[in-house]
């Protein structure tokens, strides 16, 4: 059986990394992106393509690129992601537009790239990389929550315009991980004279913790791996510790405010 092709936006680091470097020890012809080569010279786990996502040139020539390699498209998985955290009302409305641009816009773009080759191959599966944070309104990550949570929803539009084509869609929405999605998240500063200061400065504290005490990302490419071997794979997948996931089932079973109430004393506001 020929090797299954795989491109993973934002393969070089986190998430996608591990999710690339687990599939070609299962035998897959791995493609990751990053927007800059040069940063990594010495990558060797697996290929490497030049693609931006909020470019859509780079992204037409980075799948042009790679069907000349391989000749197919057999999974996409949409990675690539920024963080971003503060008050709405003191976050920059640039910065949003950047969020909204990288963690929805981009996954739009590089999906509608790849569709035709995935339609003249009567085949195709397409990942989408959102968040638990998507399901809910989190404090102080409200535009990131946003921009997950709407990529949740084009996933569930974009799966009945596709039935026909025999290209699939799903959604995997992992918890809290140990990557370096810190280090590049747009963090607001805190301002000393905000009204925010003590509250703000206190979640982003948690969330940081959250993030540095999350699990293996190990745990999201198998899950990956499983979806690909799927035939008909769910529109949802979760992936994360028992808490994360059952505080969805919580979500959708408790009243509006009694929810609202928990995520304020979890986040002691």
């Amino acid at each position: 059986m020929a090797q299954k092709v795989v491109l993973i936006t934002g393969g070089s680091s986190g998430i996608g990394k591990a999710i690339g470097m687990y599939l070609k020890s299962k035998d897959f012809k791995v493609y990751g992106t990053t927007r800059t080569l040069t940063k990594y010279a010495d990558f060797n786990h697996f290929n490497l393509l030049v693609l931006d996502v909020h470019d859509a040139t780079s992204i037409e020539e980075a799948v042009a690129k790679l069907v000349a390699l391989e000749g197919k498209i057999d999974v996409l998985i949409n990675n690539a992601g920024v963080g971003i955290t503060g008050p709405i009302e003191e976050t920059p409305n640039d910065e949003i537009e950047k969020a909204f641009n990288t963690n929805l816009f981009g996954p739009i773009r590089v999906i509608k790239a790849i569709l035709p080759q995935m339609r003249e191959q009567r085949s195709g599966l397409i990942i989408n990389i959102t968040s638990i944070a998507g399901y809910m309104g989190l404090p102080y990550r409200g535009i990131y929550s946003a921009t997950k949570g709407a990529l949740e929803l084009v996933t569930e539009a974009f799966r009945m315009e596709l039935k026909d084509f025999g290209i699939l869609m799903t959604n995997v929405a992992p918890g809290d991980f140990a990557t370096n999605i810190a280090s590049g998240r747009y963090h607001a500063p805190i301002l000393e004279d905000s009204p925010y200061k003590k509250p703000y400065g206190d979640t982003l504290d948690a969330i940081n913790t959250d993030v540095d005490s999350g699990g293996d990302p190990i745990a999201v490419a198998h899950l990956i791996y499983k979806i690909i071997q799927t035939k008909k794979p769910k529109i949802h997948y979760k992936v994360g510790d028992f808490m994360q996931k059952f505080s969805l089932i919580l979500k959708n079973v408790l009243p509006d405010k009694v929810y609202e109430k928990l995520l304020l004393n979890h986040y002691k506001l």
